[in-house]
């Protein structure tokens, strides 16, 4: 039988971390462009910074650019990942943080995850998931799974890429299987014991650059680019209000667990 995932700090040798082979190189480019996009990662902290408490678990943390702020407001939080190398940069980067929990491995599509996630079963009041659900094959049972970490009364916070019109090569590129709508992602945890709490969009101005990298044909986004919607965010906020939230690069959804699972 597999060993259970636990609480990891991962010291790593030179030699080793060489060893580690990154899956997925056009991400983590993207990833690391956007790291240097500050004001717009602040902006999607605070947007929902509101519904997280008690003990949060980031599914998908990556290279750690949301999860900085939730270190620096002393939040409880587990980072995760299911890439090596992120690990061994989520553990170099925050391993000494006094209010981390851990940092683990989860992959929510395990053919046995209820057995192999036991300890963590109803553990956190908070789990979410930021551009991670386009990337799974099976989306509801990877919220099925979620679920089952979440204590009864926990919240599920999911974030994903907007509109299947926006399916760009970009898209293709990152290895996503769809995009959603609010309504879409609302009967998805709907199906899985979760209530929706809360469901609305994010980022409208974006739209217009995704459509500029769908023209183009893009396979990557360009820092440059990145670098000036970074400084666009005081007038993408002020769009998002004005248009109450109803369209958005990006669906955003709180669904609320209502029972125990089995």
């Amino acid at each position: 039988m597999d060993s259970e995932p636990s609480i990891v700090y991962l010291s790593i040798t030179s030699s080793q971390e060489s060893n580690l082979e990154l899956k997925d190189n056009t991400g983590n480019e993207i990833l690391e462009v956007i790291a240097d996009a500050n004001h717009f990662n602040k902006w999607m902290y605070q947007t929902i910074k509101p519904y997280l408490s008690g003990n949060i678990l980031e599914i998908g943390s990556g290279i750690g650019n949301i999860s900085s702020f939730l270190i620096k407001d002393n939040l409880k939080v587990t980072l995760s990942d299911t890439d090596e190398y992120y690990i061994n940069k989520l553990t170099k980067k925050f391993g000494t943080a006094k209010h981390l929990n851990g940092i683990i491995t989860i992959d929510i599509l395990h053919d046995k995850f209820e057995l192999y996630y036991k300890t963590h079963k109803e553990k956190y009041e908070t789990i979410f998931l930021l551009n991670v659900l386009e990337h799974v094959k099976y989306d509801s049972e990877a919220i099925k799974n979620c679920t089952y970490l979440l204590k009864p009364g926990g919240k599920l916070i999911i974030l994903t890429p907007a509109y299947s019109f926006l399916f760009a090569p970009l898209d293709k590129e990152l290895g996503h299987y769809r995009r959603y709508t609010v309504k879409k992602l609302g009967k998805l945890i709907l199906n899985n014991q979760l209530h929706p709490q809360k469901g609305f969009y994010f980022n409208s101005l974006g739209i217009a650059a995704w459509l500029y990298a769908k023209i183009r044909r893009l396979k990557s986004i360009p820092s440059g680019e990145m670098k000036i919607f970074n400084w666009l965010v005081p007038l993408s906020k002020f769009i998002d209000v004005i248009s109450f939230r109803r369209v958005g690069l990006s669906a955003i959804v709180i669904g609320k667990k209502t029972s125990h699972t089995n």
